[in-house]
């Protein structure tokens, strides 16, 4: 039987990145004990407000069919809360509520470009990136962020990357995996050459609330830039419900407006009861946020501090998001031989990098979503195992906890 040629387009190098966590999820499943530290996935709860109103829209039997673009309120919400944060006006007309960030970017690459495009995107990329842009019909452009750098943005390097098929440029600040928040200068440079150019920039800001090096500065904040700027974003890492599926695309009407169409025929909408249980997270700044952004901020410290023991890696602690880097490319091991084997002897699951691109090979990415005693736990484990490597002495690893 015969398959279009989607199938191949959606199956990029990404798709093998998950590989270590379907088995440690295997092995779980079994009743090994894994420290599981592959994906961003919140440990912390929901806040009880959100709970407590998605339950009573349940009970009221808010389960029928939402409008395709999403519950009005809602909408006026996410404009106001935007609106408020930029200092540029955003109404609902510019919104649409999509099922989850990663939906969102789906939905917009394939409303913006298609065959014979190119679309820019720093790499490391996500592990979906790549898949998206395929599904698209477009060709991924990478501009390597280093590590020497801090896996800051080589302008140059992007400017020069830019072609007369270039459609959309595509950022993420904070940055998955590396966990860089990009500043308002490296910003404003992607911006004019936006402008230069007649480019889309898409912002994934799923990670907005949790920068902690610098203030999170939204593209679509800077001059000239809200009618070319496509933000996608939701409250899955921010307010620990990534099981609601709920995100949501800020863009021009018109944009929007096609939106309708692609939804129409693919989602029909999404759940009422979940957009009816967010109106508040959105209207105000919720207090277990803010306590969300130190706990990630500390946890990776803390792991960032225990894994600098690690022989012959180097482990840098995050400027934002839920990730900690270990570069493990001074052992004897690929950072996917890596991850197996301490999978396998120390039952710690970590996520290899190598699908995220070339210049992510022989990364591991941690996720710090785990009380901090677990995460601790894991990082000693990490080191005990790679001393195993090299022999080192192994009284060390004690004291690194």
């Amino acid at each position: 039987m015969q398959f279009s040629s989607l199938v191949r387009r959606v199956a990029g190098r990404g798709a093998g990145a998950w590989r270590v966590h379907f088995a440690a999820l295997d092995e779980r499943a079994a009743g090994r004990d894994v420290i599981m530290l592959t994906v961003g996935d919140p440990d912390q709860p929901p806040p009880e407000s959100v709970l407590a109103a998605t339950i009573a829209a349940l009970e009221a039997h808010d389960t029928g069919y939402s409008p395709i673009l999403g519950v009005p309120e809602l909408r006026e919400a996410i404009a106001a809360r935007i609106a408020r944060r930029s200092g540029v006006p955003c109404a609902a007309e510019n919104v649409a509520i999509v099922a989850g960030t990663q939906a969102g970017l789906f939905a917009s690459l394939l409303c913006l470009a298609g065959a014979g495009d190119e679309v820019i995107a720093f790499e490391p990329i996500y592990a979906t990136y790549e898949a998206v842009t395929g599904a698209s019909g477009a060709r991924l452009v990478t501009v390597p962020l280093h590590p020497e750098s801090g896996f800051h943005p080589d302008l140059d390097a992007l400017a020069r990357a830019v072609t007369p098929k270039t459609r959309v440029l595509w950022v993420n600040s904070p940055h998955n995996p590396t966990g860089a928040v990009f500043t308002a200068a490296e910003l404003e440079a992607m911006a004019a050459l936006c402008r230069k150019h007649d480019l889309w920039l898409v912002s994934d800001e799923v990670y907005e609330d949790l920068a902690f090096a610098r203030p999170h500065i939204s593209a679509r904040s800077l001059p000239g830039m809200a009618e070319r700027t496509v933000v996608v974003s939701s409250l899955s890492k921010s307010h620990a419900v990534p099981g609601f599926r709920l995100g949501w695309v800020a863009a021009p009407a018109p944009l929007i407006k096609h939106f309708f169409n692609l939804m129409l025929c693919m989602t029909y909408g999404g759940p009422s009861f979940t957009q009816h249980g967010v109106l508040d997270a959105l209207e105000h700044d919720l207090p277990e946020v803010a306590q969300l952004r130190e706990d990630y901020r500390r946890r990776g410290t803390l792991l960032a501090g225990i894994l600098a023991a690690t022989p012959h890696c180097r482990a840098m602690a995050p400027e934002g998001g839920m990730f900690v880097l270990l570069d493990v490319r001074g052992t004897c091991l690929s950072s996917e031989q890596f991850a197996d084997a301490l999978l396998k002897e120390e039952a710690v699951a970590v996520l290899p990098c190598d699908g995220f691109g070339p210049s992510a090979v022989g990364q591991l990415r941690i996720s710090l979503a785990a009380p901090d005693e677990r995460l601790a736990e894991a990082g000693r484990r990490i080191v005990r195992f790679a001393r195993r490597l090299t022999n080192a002495p192994a009284d060390l690893v004690e004291q690194d906890g």
